[in-house]
């Protein structure tokens, strides 16, 4: 019921979210022209309304949708793995990383012969260095503790988020700064048919493996213990849900700057309403954070119209009084 629901709502905010601009557009008309494109109809239309569509909306809705399911289903896989309700996908530094390298490509125009796909690379880089140094800071003797990768992942962050700001104040330009801070907040204005493969192809791999893993992930909210007394390789899953989270929470930074809260927020609001079970825990925080993503988008948008606002800012916004009030419940558990 709640999965069912929850697609009419995605589909929903979809169609609004193309409708949304300069440029008013029927909602009959968004989904005309977006089966126009597929190969099974012939049906071929040829409007300024179609271009602004398919080439401009269209494009900018689905990076929302990847990028809101991917935080979700990062969200769920990184608070079972730290088994912390607290944690979300930038508690490894990853986020810190993917910005250092976006920085660097800003402002000082780091990995500038890659032409548009070098701020890409550069946060997907900065992404994995981090992860590396938060994964080899946290073991000892072969094993992580829950601990110190929290503890690593907040080190790691500091001192990468010292090093963006660093970079920042010394940035020459003044629209440098601003072109950094904007990013950094995050935003989908980026969005072209080009960029979607990539981010959409880890996404689903990442969510079918995770989704594959739902047993493991269950047992691990039951602790360590348990988990190993019933079969769980617990070091071994460990790792491989590090690297999973933390590889697909850099293409998402790379491709949409760092939008936090989603992460944080959805998954808790499906458990509440699904309980813990990853079985269906999962699909729902990759389709709740998908409309959730979209929802500020749309309000990203209409805000400050023409201008628009970052991302960033209106998650934060939503997500920090409802996490506030969620952690004020004395009847919910992780």
């Amino acid at each position: 019921m709640f999965i069912i629901l929850s697609i009419v709502l995605l589909l929903l905010l979809m169609t609004i979210g193309v409708m949304v601009g300069p440029v008013s557009i029927h909602p009959f008309t968004v989904w005309k022209v977006v089966f126009s494109k597929l190969p099974f109809f012939h049906e071929s239309i040829q409007s300024t309304e179609a271009t602004i569509i398919w080439d401009i909306r269209f494009p900018r809705v689905i990076l929302g949708v990847i990028v809101g399911a991917g935080l979700g289903i990062i969200g769920t896989a990184v608070q079972a793995v730290v088994r912390n309700s607290l944690a979300d996908p930038y508690i490894l530094g990853v986020s810190s990383g993917a910005s250092v390298g976006a920085t660097l490509v800003i402002v000082l125009g780091v990995f500038s012969f890659l032409g548009q796909y070098a701020i890409s690379f550069a946060a997907f880089l900065g992404a994995l260095l981090s992860t590396i140094f938060v994964f080899f800071f946290s073991q000892i003797n072969g094993r992580i503790s829950t601990v110190r990768l929290l503890l690593a992942g907040v080190a790691i962050s500091m001192i990468l988020s010292a090093i963006t700001n660093f970079i920042v104040i010394s940035s020459p330009r003044a629209e440098g700064i601003r072109d950094v801070m904007f990013w950094m907040m995050g935003s989908l204005a980026g969005a072209r048919w080009e960029y979607l493969f990539i981010p959409a192809l880890i996404v689903t791999i990442a969510f079918l493996y995770l989704w594959s893993q739902f047993r493991s992930l269950n047992l691990l909210l039951m602790g360590d213990e348990t988990a190993v007394t019933l079969g769980v390789n617990l070091t071994s899953f460990r790792k491989k849900l590090i690297v999973i989270t933390s590889l697909l929470t850099g293409v998402l930074v790379a491709v949409s700057g760092a939008i936090g809260f989603i992460g944080l927020v959805i998954p808790h609001i499906v458990r509440l309403l699904v309980g813990s079970d990853h079985r269906r825990v999962l699909p729902l925080s990759a389709l709740a954070g998908a409309s959730f993503l979209l929802l500020a988008d749309i309000c990203a948008r209409i805000i400050i119209a023409p201008e628009e606002m970052p991302i960033g800012i209106i998650t934060a916004v939503c997500g920090g009084p409802f996490f506030i009030w969620l952690l004020r419940r004395n009847s919910y558990s992780f």
